[in-house]
């Protein structure tokens, strides 16, 4: 069942399409990066991804693949080559190109996560995002990175069900964007716990950096 008015929309729900083929999930994300040095620095000493593997790329021998895991075995590698200069300028996107990429963080370490930033003096914004929570900075090629975590437990294996839900509770609200309270009521429905997590207060609006 769509929940959606205009049935020229596309629905919007957990169900698995009828679809040529259905995928299990992410493998990994390849960026186009600058060089190894300024790569690592970030998303290793910075994010705290472990490198776990560099080699040439199988296409292109001349340019080394660094794969970092993003702590839940999903990878993010990167094209990266000697001599090329990274370009901290904030990224202007166009059709097909990279927004921004959201790593997920535990929220009991948010003042760990902050202090971290700073440390390195990695600029941040910080918002309250009704659903989630969030930390916005950018690397060293200006590409915006989103540093989130959940205002409720929400399952890993649950979680496009418990969003296509309250998906469906914002819809009926006739809310603008999903609130809170339509997450809430959506776990509450399908029997999964509710359990809020403790996070400051934050302004809600534009992310990115200032």
């Amino acid at each position: 069942m769509s929940d959606n008015t205009n049935d020229t929309e596309p629905p919007v729900t957990a169900e698995r399409p009828d679809s040529a083929f259905h995928v299990t999930g992410t493998d990994h994300i390849t960026l186009i990066g600058s060089n190894v040095e300024d790569t690592v620095e970030f998303y290793r000493d910075v994010l705290g991804m472990p490198l776990v593997l560099k080699q040439p790329n199988l296409d292109a021998p001349h340019v080394t693949h660094l794969f970092f895991d993003t702590g839940d075995g999903r990878i993010i590698t990167f094209f990266v080559e000697e001599g090329r200069q990274s370009n901290p300028a904030p990224q202007r996107t166009g059709i097909g190109a990279v927004h921004h990429i959201s790593f997920r963080f535990d929220p009991e370490r948010i003042e760990e996560v902050r202090a971290g930033l700073e440390e390195r003096g990695r600029g941040y914004n910080e918002f309250d995002r009704s659903i989630f929570y969030s930390l916005y900075t950018s690397d060293h090629n200006g590409l915006t990175i989103e540093l989130t975590t959940d205002k409720f437990d929400v399952p890993d294996d649950r979680r496009g069900e418990v969003l296509a839900l309250a998906q469906r509770k914002r819809v009926e609200a006739g809310a603008d964007y999903a609130k809170e309270e339509h997450l809430e009521a959506a776990l509450e429905e399908l029997d999964i716990p509710v359990e809020p997590v403790d996070l400051p207060d934050a302004p809600t609006g534009a992310g990115g950096l200032d």
